[in-house]
């Protein structure tokens, strides 16, 4: 019997080394190294700002966690590196989860992501509905906000250079401060 892309990713994602994730978005295996530390720089200050600035009480930030995203692969699964839910909505001990709670996901880019992160990841976080994509381009030296997702589209897009500010929508509505970036 031939191996399927599935068996693949389960057999690679048991075999991952600790830090490393295994992702398989549009039936292709990415195996992505631990963050360096910039990386987790740039996470943590969106988290404190998030948790400092929200309007809605009761939202968490997520990092770490597993969301089926239907619509990016034959399985779906992903692990952004960022995700604003409501608090208690990935209860359980399963590793991927709905994303019909995210209110927002995060992407910060780096050399072996940025290509899944500007591509495949944000047209299948549009696809699954997610209201809003915050993706953090250290390449392109810029910070882009996808909102409004629309028949598998966002339809929205708002861009700023890092170290400026740049508006998130509601229920967050604030604006992010990027110079810490």
């Amino acid at each position: 019997m031939r191996p399927s892309v599935e068996n693949a990713f389960e057999a690679l994602s048991a075999a991952a080394p600790e830090g490393w994730r295994v992702e398989l978005i549009e039936a292709e295996i990415h195996v992505v190294p631990p963050a360096n530390g910039e990386h987790e720089e740039i996470v943590s200050e969106v988290s404190d700002q998030v948790t400092e600035r929200r309007n809605e009480p009761g939202l968490r930030t997520y990092t770490g966690v597993g969301l089926f995203v239907p619509d990016a692969s034959s399985t779906g699964k992903v692990v952004p590196d960022l995700v604003i839910a409501p608090k208690g909505s990935f209860g359980g001990d399963a590793e991927y989860h709905d994303p019909a709670p995210v209110m927002l996901v995060g992407e910060v880019t780096s050399r072996s992501t940025g290509r899944l992160d500007r591509g495949p990841k944000l047209r299948g976080y549009a696809r699954a509905g997610i209201p809003c994509y915050l993706l953090i381009d250290r390449e392109e030296g810029e910070v882009v906000v996808y909102s409004e997702p629309s028949d598998g589209a966002y339809t929205r897009s708002t861009e700023a250079k890092i170290s400026k500010k740049i508006a998130l929508p509601e229920p967050l509505g604030f604006e992010l401060d990027t110079a810490e970036f």
